[in-house]
């Protein structure tokens, strides 16, 4: 599922609670974990810590379940951290708390198919995208009531109530069914409990290709593209930019369009 909440999660609003009962001292934006995750003493530790939830394939996962953790996203962040002369070591997490986690200094950045967008923006920095993808309408096979977003009016979706593809869903007048990820809303839209489930096209065609008699299809996919990248806490620029520069050279290599393919196929960096 395309990661890109627009509500901020009940664990950052309690962060955020706490840090505005704090001393003058801790007060100051960004003081708290600003020297902890500068590029200054990422490269002294010789480690970049990365929020990722380890539990969203292709992006971030275990295969098998309990195999080590891979995905598009980790192949990605690793070989930026290589670029930065660091090691990537991973803190998973639950995505709901995952940007509480960045707030609080957990880890110097987010790696997790985050998608860009106004309100994001104007509360994390973000690197260049590395992901392009439109969004989707997902339904079954047999489906012939929803063929765009406008028939979304009045029909029930699973969508994580922290994604971008929740708010579109209730933009186009859909009920939605919460779930926690992917995975749940396929289960749900398989069970017929829900019309269809509003993702990235990315993360259906993997499904798709894991599971061709899955029975079900796109049946509409937006005009613009979400672009995914690493997130930060505001202000952090050396570190934003050094990231940049990083994703700069292993386009220009080859390495982000070869990690696209072993994923998807394609490069989906474009």
């Amino acid at each position: 599922m395309k990661r890109a909440p627009l509500l901020l999660s009940a664990a950052l609003l309690s962060v955020l609670a706490l840090s505005a009962c704090s001393s003058p001292s801790s007060n100051d934006a960004g003081s708290t974990d600003a020297s902890a995750n500068s590029l200054e003493a990422i490269q002294e530790s010789g480690v970049l810590t990365v929020g990722t939830e380890g539990t969203y394939k292709p992006f971030s996962y275990h295969e098998g379940g309990s195999g080590p953790l891979t995905g598009y996203d980790v192949e990605v962040i690793t070989a930026v951290a290589e670029k930065l002369g660091v090691e990537a070591e991973f803190e998973e997490t639950q995505w709901d708390a995952i940007f509480s986690g960045l707030e609080s200094g957990r880890f110097d950045v987010i790696a997790n198919q985050v998608s860009i967008n106004d309100e994001r923006e104007a509360a994390y920095d973000f690197s260049t995208p590395y992901t392009v993808s439109p969004g989707v309408i997902v339904v079954k096979d047999d489906n012939t009531d929803i063929t765009s977003f406008a028939d979304l009016e009045g029909k029930t979706t699973a969508q994580s109530l922290t994604s971008n593809w929740y708010e579109l869903a209730k933009e186009n007048g859909a009920n939605v069914e919460a779930v926690e990820g992917w995975a749940q809303a396929v289960a749900l839209l398989n069970d017929g409990r829900v019309d269809a489930t509003v993702n990235d096209s990315l993360t259906y065609l993997d499904y798709a290709k894991q599971n061709p008699d899955a029975g079900l299809k796109i049946a509409a996919e937006t005009d613009e593209p979400s672009l995914s990248a690493v997130v930060f806490t505001k202000g952090n620029t050396e570190l934003q930019t050094a990231v940049d520069d990083a994703l700069a050279e292993l386009k220009a290599d080859g390495t982000l369009a070869e990690i696209s393919d072993k994923y998807f196929g394609s490069d989906v960096t474009e």
